[in-house]
């Protein structure tokens, strides 16, 4: 699949809202050997004032157009979870390459049958966990494999955070409709964290957990508490809450010679703490986050390296958000 495409790989859009502003849209024209070719959103003047700005040559307000745009070679999903599944499925019918925002799909399921549908034909499919190509976190890899905690035991994940002013003044949001997103902010951004650890420490094979709705204020969990168990026998705990006092994001991967300490979304320095001391290392995140993973797509589809966020680690990341939250699907 890969030798067809273009020395230059056309990408589209469907979904150009928020994230694809400054987090990825950019990305994609940032990295050699891709460009941005087309948008799409159902608002066909948002749809155009987007491709506006950022110079996009193309701008549609129906999916099944974009996709099936002769121009554009591969496709990149970013809408709300629910409708990926629908539109991953067109995508691989197309017989082009993909890239879903996280999380993949709603339910493991939903992600089992978005993976089939590429593999059964193929096709190179991607999942937005971008913390995977971070430069930090890469870091933090290099330290376990190198033994300088000497062998992992536990990463434990403490998350919290004061409700927005959207969540106090009960306006919808997709992020907390438990038809879309059952855990809420769970979904979207505990699973970030969830799918880290899997590539720091390896594939979670068993998951538990309880949730509730604390505040009341949306129809999804406010709140949850989860363990877990990694195959490099490495265990997991962590509790997420959107309802507190105080904000609060810490992770602590200990071992048998030291610990490392750091947060999933802020940038404050990662802590290395051993018999000899504590070893402080910053490193920013880059303007796009998501440049990194869209490079490696390109290196990827390239055959010059294997990205560490495909669908098959991405559905996996998802059968344990499921077990933490509960669900058998």
């Amino acid at each position: 699949m890969t030798s067809t495409l273009p020395d230059t790989i056309r990408w589209g859009i469907i979904g150009c809202g928020a994230v694809t502003e400054r987090k990825s849209g950019p990305a994609y024209q940032q990295t050699p050997g891709f460009a941005l070719h087309a948008v799409m959103r159902r608002d066909a003047a948002k749809a155009a004032d987007y491709a506006r700005r950022h110079g996009v040559a193309r701008y549609y307000d129906d999916a099944d157009a974009l996709i099936a745009d002769p121009d554009v070679d591969a496709v990149y999903i970013a809408t709300p979870p629910d409708t990926h599944l629908l539109y991953a499925l067109k995508v691989a019918a197309a017989n082009k390459p993909c890239c879903i925002e996280k999380p993949m799909a709603p339910t493991f399921a939903e992600c089992e049958a978005i993976y089939t549908a590429f593999e059964s034909r193929g096709l190179p499919l991607f999942v937005a966990y971008y913390r995977r190509s971070l430069p930090r976190f890469a870091q933090v890899k290099r330290w376990l494999d190198e033994g300088r905690i000497g062998s992992p035991r536990h990463v434990g994940w403490q998350f919290s955070r004061t409700p927005s002013p959207l969540d106090l003044s009960r306006a919808y949001n997709w992020r907390t409709d438990a038809a879309i997103a059952a855990g809420g902010y769970f979904d979207d951004l505990a699973s970030h964290g969830i799918d880290l650890f899997a590539y720091l420490l390896g594939e979670v094979m068993q998951a538990s957990g309880c949730s509730a709705n604390q505040q009341e204020l949306y129809s999804a969990a406010d709140t949850v508490s989860g363990a877990w168990l990694h195959a490099s026998g490495v265990t997991g705990s962590g509790s997420w809450n959107f309802g507190s006092f105080e904000r609060c994001d810490k992770v602590e991967i200990t071992g048998s010679l030291g610990k490392i300490t750091f947060p999933v979304f802020e940038e404050a320095p990662l802590q290395l703490t051993t018999a000899a001391g504590v070893e402080e290392v910053a490193i920013a995140n880059p303007d796009n986050i998501q440049l990194h993973h869209v490079r490696n797509m390109q290196a990827h589809l390239r055959g010059s390296t294997t990205h560490p966020s495909t669908g098959r680690t991405a559905a996996r990341t998802s059968w344990a958000l499921d077990r933490i939250l509960g669900k058998n699907s």
